[in-house]
């Protein structure tokens, strides 16, 4: 290796290091109370959060270091077997009004493009090609995104699960500001002040717990079993959560970024049932390095039966090249479980990118 390749590689072993930390545990982040769910705020340690249950373990580091060298290969991989795409009928997502049905629209990775009681939101929207601190040294993109910002309807609010590069782009949330100013953005704690930073000011902060309305819809900042970390110091100071969108018709859920965990039936005893809950399937091998922090597709399908969904939606797979699994294996093993575990291969949901359904 030339010592321009040895510190080519050094920067991108840097990027990659802020996605793969330990996080800390509690036990108390969600607790039932009386036979009725009650979601806590999200415990702390000091000046950083914490999960339920015990430390997140990512793997040893004989674990970790092979696999972020792996990806350095992500500049000769072809995204072979990548999700297929289809252009979205922008024109009818622009008509939607309140009395229309809710759709959902899978624009790629973790963000979906939902259109239920009158409003249009996103979830964690990610426009750019790779999501690092270092650009461009990370994971690139093998599917562009289903449609381009300026080609989407007027979006009422934006959801962020956490702040990792893949869920927060900060690209995309400013030119998404920048179109729309009444664009509210609901962030969990200690993640407002970044996109404030970056010109975006209405933005709004949650615990696990909290909820805020908006026109005829409230939304539910809600637990998950994650981290959260931007950079080589700041390990777990801002929340990551799940959340739920509850109308007069339709209750949606959006998993974020999450390992399994038992705050999933917690959720459905508080909120549920759901008509859709958006899980994620992929980023899962190596296992030993990815278990506490990100499911397996048949952890997902056991998460949307403890959540009572009706219908799961797979998402946070086949987009970016983040992990070790063959990009179409999480929906084979997706649909496969649905299957065997009893929601079923109708109520198990692998969109195209661009594919719009309504629920």
């Amino acid at each position: 290796m030339t010592f321009t390749q040895h510190t080519i590689a050094l920067l991108f072993l840097s990027a990659l290091l802020v996605h793969f930390e330990i996080a800390e545990a509690s036990d108390d982040a969600v607790a039932v109370v009386e036979g009725a769910a009650l979601i806590k705020a999200a415990p702390r340690h000091r000046d950083t959060y914490a999960n339920p249950g015990e430390s997140l373990s990512h793997g040893s580091f004989g674990v970790r270091v092979p696999f972020m060298l792996r990806r350095l290969g992500t500049y000769f991989r072809n995204g072979r077997n990548a999700p297929e795409q289809q252009t979205p009928d922008t024109a009818q997502l622009r008509s939607y009004v309140k009395d229309g049905p809710p759709t959902v629209t899978w624009i790629g990775h973790s963000t979906l493009l939902v259109q239920m009681g009158g409003l249009t939101f996103l979830t964690d929207p990610i426009w750019s090609n790779i999501p690092s601190p270092l650009p461009p040294l990370g994971p690139r993109r093998f599917v562009p995104p289903a449609v381009a910002i300026n080609e989407l309807p007027t979006i009422d609010f934006v959801m962020i699960s956490h702040n990792h590069y893949d869920h927060l782009d900060l690209p995309t949330l400013r030119a998404l500001a920048r179109r729309n100013p009444q664009t509210h953005f609901l962030v969990p704690l200690g993640n407002a002040a970044l996109l404030q930073r970056h010109g975006i000011d209405n933005v709004r902060e949650l615990d696990w717990g909290e909820s805020v309305g908006l026109a005829g819809l409230t939304v539910h900042c809600l637990p998950a079993q994650h981290w959260s970390k931007r950079s080589l110091t700041d390990t777990n100071k801002a929340l990551w959560s799940s959340w739920a969108v509850i109308g007069e018709r339709r209750r949606f859920y959006h998993a974020g970024d999450t390992g399994y965990f038992a705050g999933f039936k917690q959720i459905a005893d508080y909120l549920g049932p759901f008509d859709l809950a958006a899980v994620p399937i992929g980023a899962y091998a190596p296992r030993q390095m990815m278990r506490a922090s990100h499911m397996n597709p048949e952890e997902a399908v056991s998460a949307a039966l403890d959540l009572d969904a009706k219908t799961a939606v797979a998402m946070h797979f086949g987009t970016f090249d983040l992990s070790d699994e063959p990009l179409n294996q999480p929906p084979r093993r997706f649909k496969q479980a649905a299957a065997a575990q009893g929601l079923g291969e109708q109520q198990a949901w692998v969109l195209k990118i661009g594919e719009t359904r309504s629920f």
